[in-house]
């Protein structure tokens, strides 16, 4: 169900240097944020390229008063609605139909931008007219440092298409993102049912539609990570997912080749979401639940690690948790901050190779970069 409309918007403007509309709209949604808001404002505004305006949606964010203090000295350079609390899709969805410019350019409101991040990327599209979207690499920043380049723990495919989007050859940064506001309204704007994964959902979408896609290798955009309930919310990332891919195999018409990748995708990401199960169940203590979970990940996806992990728990259980739980510990401030997503075209082809990028002893799990909050 839509959200009830704006309930308030800033009477100002975009500062466009005067003459004809803005040519990009920029879009912020903005759920607790006051911290870091103010920051990604100013990296909008500072931008080298100044035809453009900025719309920021306060989703119900609960800590309004501070994020609207964050505001007060942008405001007059800012469109500014507030709605009640509808998640991302809805807010993007917002920010797009009010949006005036020819294209619309996305930014998370705890992320920044370099100065020159929007002139980069018009630049692709003055080079190729008929791009409908184009995006870049962004550094991962952890406690508010560098710690990766998104395109080197995910290093994209040559050609952005609906098979490298799938599997994840290409990956998307939401808040790299310049698009033709005109192709994202065709091919339906965000899924307002998705809390997770609605961005992935969408480039899919706008591939299916043929929209052409290109990405500028370049790190113009600053992410933060946030590591608040990851692992839960890396489970809730997951289950998501298999939504989007059922979604993509049921609505769409796919070739019989992206009918297959999508059903392999489900029940790997279904196996993966079994090994979360049996992760929590084996700290837990909970042997039973721990072997059930493990033969559900083996029905789906029987890596070694699994079958080892079964093996483990019929054996000697108790000191199998012991020896999982003092290996997880170790292993989880350089590898589960910022896990890295591996090939899934090669993990398709590979299904039975051991997986070095696995981040836990004995079982492992695909991760994403990808911020995982829902009102975001």
């Amino acid at each position: 169900m839509r959200p009830e409309t704006e309930i308030a918007r800033s009477e100002s403007h975009a500062c466009n240097g005067g003459g004809s509309g803005p040519l990009v709209s920029v879009i912020i949604p903005a759920f607790q944020c006051a911290g870091y808001i103010a920051q990604a404002v100013q990296s909008v505004l500072s931008q080298s390229y100044s035809n453009l305006e900025l719309i920021v949606i306060n989703d119900g964010s609960p800590d309004t008063p501070l994020l609207e203090q964050a505001l007060a000295p942008h405001m007059h350079a800012i469109h500014y609605v507030k709605q009640a609390n509808a998640g991302p899709s809805a807010a993007r969805n917002i920010g797009i139909r009010q949006a005036n410019g020819k294209y619309v350019a996305f930014l998370d409101s705890d992320d920044y931008w370099s100065s020159d991040h929007l002139s980069r990327q018009l630049s692709l599209f003055q080079a190729d007219s008929k791009l409908s979207l184009v995006y870049c690499d962004y550094m991962v920043l952890k406690h508010d440092k560098p710690f990766a380049r998104a395109f080197d723990m995910q290093p994209q495919a040559g050609n952005v298409t609906f098979e490298s989007l799938l599997v994840e050859d290409c990956a998307i940064g939401t808040s790299t993102v310049v698009c033709a506001r005109e192709a994202i309204m065709a091919a339906g704007l965000f899924d307002e049912e998705l809390l997770r994964c609605e961005d992935f959902e969408t480039w899919l979408r706008l591939a299916l539609y043929g929209a052409r896609m290109r990405y500028n290798s370049d790190v113009q955009v600053f992410h933060r990570i946030n590591e608040v309930g990851l692992s839960a919310d890396r489970w809730a990332m997951k289950r998501d997912r298999i939504r989007v891919y059922h979604k993509m195999a049921s609505n769409f018409r796919l070739s019989a080749r992206q009918k297959e990748i999508a059903r392999q995708l489900i029940a790997r990401t279904e196996a993966d979401c079994h090994v979360d199960e049996l992760k929590h169940a084996l700290e837990k203590g909970q042997f039973e639940s721990a072997v059930t979970a493990g033969r559900n990940a083996a029905a789906g996806n029987p890596t070694w690690k699994v079958r080892a992990s079964l093996l483990g728990l019929r054996i000697m259980p108790s000191v199998f948790r012991r020896f999982y739980l003092v290996r997880s510990f170790f292993q989880r401030e350089p590898q589960n901050s910022v896990p890295k997503s591996q090939n899934t075209r090669n993990r398709i082809e590979n299904e039975n190779k051991p997986r070095s990028e696995e981040v836990e002893v004995l079982v492992g799990a695909r991760g994403s970069a990808r911020r995982e909050t829902t009102s975001k």
